[in-house]
C-alpha cells in the first residue's frame, strides 16, 4: 500500500460541539477606526469527520442569535432588534456545509451554507485541525479553529447611518472567528 491510497470506505466519526469550550466571536469597524468585538454565547453542532476522506466529512452548527453579547447592552439591545438581526423572527443562525476539502497538513475549506436573518449565502470556512486528546472522563476530544470573513449586506443586514466626515457608523465586513472543542460520540 503506498502513501498516496486512501481508505475511501473509512468511517466518519461524529463529534458534538462543547458550547462550554466552543466560542463564535466576530468583528467589525465601528465609525471606521475602531474594531468592535462581539460573541454568541449559545452554539451547538456536529461534525461528522472522515480523516481518509475529507469529502465524506460534514459539518452543522446552530447559534441562537438573541445569545449575542458585545459587553454593552444598548448595542446588544440594538442589533437584537429590526435593524439586525430581528431575533424574535429569526432565533437562529445556521451553518450547513456543502463541501469539505482538505487544504493542506491539518487545514480543510469547509463551504457551506451560513442563514442570519432568514437569508443563505454559500461561505468558506477555512479550518484548522488542532488535534485530539483524551479529557480527565475517559472522553475524547476534538480542537478545530476557523475564520471567514462576510458582507452583512447579503444577509439583509443594512442598517447603518453615514458619518460627516465620509464612511459609515458601523462597518459592512464582518470578520468571523471560531474556536470549537467537541467530544467524540459513542460508536
Amino acid at each position: 500500500m503506498t502513501g498516496s491510497t486512501i481508505n475511501q470506505s473509512a468511517k466518519a466519526t461524529t463529534w458534538t460541539l462543547d458550547p462550554a469550550h466552543t466560542l463564535v466571536e466576530f468583528a467589525t469597524k465601528h465609525l471606521m477606526i475602531t474594531t468592535v468585538k462581539g460573541r454568541f454565547a449559545d452554539v451547538s453542532g456536529t461534525i461528522d469527520m472522515n480523516a481518509a476522506n475529507p469529502a465524506a466529512s460534514s459539518v452543522k452548527a446552530v447559534i441562537k442569535s438573541a445569545s449575542i453579547d458585545t459587553r454593552t447592552e444598548q448595542r446588544d439591545t440594538h442589533l437584537k432588534s429590526a435593524d439586525f438581526l430581528e431575533v424574535e423572527r429569526f432565533p437562529e443562525i445556521t451553518f450547513t456545509s456543502t463541501k469539505v476539502e482538505a487544504a493542506g497538513d491539518d487545514r480543510y475549506r469547509v463551504t457551506g451554507d451560513l442563514t442570519i436573518h432568514g437569508v443563505t449565502k454559500p461561505t468558506v470556512l477555512e479550518v484548522t485541525d488542532e488535534g485530539r486528546t483524551k479529557d480527565p472522563w475517559g472522553g475524547e476530544r476534538a480542537g478545530f479553529s476557523a475564520t471567514t470573513r462576510i458582507d452583512r449586506r447579503d444577509f439583509g443586514l443594512t442598517w447603518n447611518q453615514a458619518l460627516e466626515s465620509g464612511g459609515v457608523v458601523v462597518g459592512y465586513e464582518v470578520r468571523i472567528t471560531i474556536e470549537v472543542e467537541a467530544t467524540k460520540n459513542a460508536a
